[in-house]
Parts: C-alpha cells; structure tokens; sequence
C-alpha cells in the first residue's frame, strides 16, 4: 500500500526501535519505498544487514551521489501529546523517524521525476549507539560504487522552523562511547572495613575527571549520563558502572581525553584497591564539512532558505565516518516555533511540515548536482 511521508513518519513515530533492533522500521521503509507508483528496475534494495537498508536509483552508468538517514530511537519515554506518540518505552527523541521520512521524500520525488543520476539513499540503522555507519560500510555493500558526494541533515529546535546552519570543516565533533565498570567488594554497612565501597571509588573519579578539561587546546568535552551502583540500601555496594561520551574537535583529540581517563583510573584503583576496567566503545569520527561543496551549497541554499553559519558543534553524528570516505555535506534543519526542548528530550517534537522543507532542501542539493 503507498503511503506518504508524514504517514510513514506516523509509523515509524509510533512504533521506535532501538540501534540494531530497528526490525519492523526496516521493513516499513522497504513496503513503502517498494509500493511507489514507479517502483521499478531502476530499484535495487540492498539489505547487508539483518537492520538498516541501502536503496539504490540506477539510471545510467554514473557514479552515484550518496544520501543518508538514520532510523533508531532512543530509550526514551515520551512527553509529548503527539496523536501519534510512541507505544513503547522507546521514543524518536533525536528526530531520526522525521529525517527518514524526508529521504523517503527524495526517493519519492527522484522516482516520480525520472532524476537522470544514479543515488544511493542510505537508511542507516544504530546512529545512536554502536557505530552503524561504519558496520554498514564494513558489509562491501558500498564496493561496487563509485559515489562522488554524501549528504545528510539533522533536525534541532536550535534553530527557528526552517532555517539551514552549517559550516566549513567541522561541524559536529569526533565522539566516543566510553564505559567504566567498578569492581570492590560487598559487606554490610555496619561493617565497612571488610568491604570495597565501588561507588567511593566511583566518585573519587569524577572529582579528578571534573579537571580533565583544562590544559586541552582544543575544544573537549566529557559527559556520564548514566550511573548504577548497589542493589540494597543497607550493603556497600561492590560494584558501579560509568557510561559517557568523550567529544572533541578530532578523534586525535577524543583519544588523548581517554588515556588521562586510564590514567586517572589507575591512580583511583591503586588508593582504593577497587579494580576499575575502561572499556572503549563506539568511536565516531567527526563530521567535516568540505571546503568547495560548503562554498557552493551554502550560496545556493541561502536562496531560498534562511541560512546561517553556525560553526562547529558538540554534538556527534554517525555521519563523520561517511564524512571521511566521500567530499560530504551534512546540515542542521531548524524544526522551532518558540519552543526549545533540544535533542534527546522526552518533548521533542518536530512538526510534520518539517518534512517537506528538508526534502525540499534535498531536492535542491540533487539538482544542484545534475544541472
């Protein structure tokens, strides 16, 4: 059955799935992309992934030009009065169901206007956690191509409804996941003595890593978001566990906050005999904007939309590994009318006409292309 954009934003909206869970959006993006009305040998769908999916538009014997989005969610219970909210405990809380919806919108219009240029419309699963892009990439799928340029765009309610932000070089830092499991020992808290308090040691890290920052050149940030430690009130707890990002401007950068991580670990656990384990994760690269395309793309742009320079950002996308293999374009689309809740907020709700203003916006980096 075809369905428009916003209906599959509706679906996807509804129904989240978490980073390499993302079973049923995969297959709703596949049913929609297949029921278009010019859905033809054109279309080859690729699937090296049991989640994710590269849609690729052959026309002629090109190159290609790659278009990404990605499609997980968040454990995140939502806030919102949304008609379509989420029926889980999970929740599109980074807009990943709205920038789905608007490269669906590009395949739709690509589709239905015979685009003469081979395009790969890349939905890319686990954007939030556990590095899709670069395990999508891993499968080979991408070796048969030759793909000349990438582009992505991002959703914030930074920005008012509309407006386009970008910049030369880079626009959102280099990230690491990073894990810190405490391992003490267990005793009633009456008697501490025989005991190896884990949340003590835990603590005593992030009072050293508070001064991590200072003396760093370049733009850092550390960041621990989730913190378990202890099972009864009354036990000293013999575990804990730290679960944060490292940013900064470069993955050089991301790698020396780590090793004053480990080292700061060691000195924890040599005074507190707690051993401590860092356990990297996820590293993503940061997303570079190229110099020529920012140049051009930036004037054509600032034609038809409000268009800013918004310089580089903390944040990390998944789009910094697909930003070192291809010349790449990514930008944020601002989604406010007043309200600023910002990504990862159980109330963050892009409006559905955000949809057709970044398909829009795509539509006018393909054609830019192929003029």
């Amino acid at each position: 059955m075809q369905i428009s954009p916003i209906e599959l934003r509706h679906l996807l909206h509804q129904n989240p799935e978490l980073a390499y869970q993302e079973f049923q959006t995969t297959k709703l993006i596949i049913d929609a992309v297949s029921a278009l009305p010019k859905f033809d040998k054109r279309f080859t769908i690729h699937t090296p992934m049991q989640t994710g999916v590269l849609v690729e538009y052959k026309v002629n014997d090109g190159n290609y030009l790659l278009f990404r989005a990605d499609i997980d969610a968040l454990p995140i219970c939502e806030e919102t009065l949304f008609e379509f909210k989420s029926k889980n405990d999970y929740m599109h809380a980074c807009g990943h169901d709205v920038h789905t919806s608007i490269l669906f919108g590009l395949v739709e219009f690509a589709t239905r206007e015979n685009i003469s240029q081979n395009i790969l419309f890349l939905f890319q699963p686990a954007e939030e956690s556990g590095g899709g892009a670069m395990k999508f990439f891993a499968t080979g799928v991408f070796d048969q191509f030759k793909i000349d340029k990438a582009f992505a765009l991002h959703v914030t309610d930074e920005f008012p409804k509309g407006t386009i932000a970008s910049t030369s070089g880079v626009l959102f830092a280099s990230a690491l996941e990073i894990d810190l499991d405490f391992h003490g020992r267990s005793s009633h808290v009456a008697f501490p003595q025989n005991g190896r308090n884990a949340f003590n040691a835990l603590r005593m890290f992030l009072d050293a890593v508070d001064k991590i920052p200072k003396g760093i050149a370049e733009a850092t940030l550390l960041g621990f978001g989730k913190i378990t430690s202890g099972n009864v009130r009354n036990i000293v707890p013999g575990n804990a566990r730290l679960e944060g990002t490292v940013r900064a401007l470069s993955m050089k950068g991301t790698d020396e906050i780590t090793i004053r991580l480990e080292k700061i670990a060691a000195g924890v656990q040599q005074i507190t005999d707690v051993k401590i384990i860092v356990t990297k994760e996820a590293h993503y690269p940061e997303v570079i904007i190229h110099d020529s395309l920012f140049g051009t793309l930036s004037k054509l742009l600032a034609e038809k939309f409000t268009f800013l320079d918004c310089g580089f950002k903390m944040t990390g996308e998944d789009f910094g590994y697909i930003s070192q293999q291809y010349p790449s374009f990514m930008f944020w689309l601002g989604t406010s009318i007043g309200e600023q809740f910002g990504l990862h907020n159980p109330q963050f709700l892009p409006g559905d006409d955000v949809i057709e203003i970044g398909t829009n916006a795509f539509k006018e980096l393909l054609l830019s292309q192929i003029a």
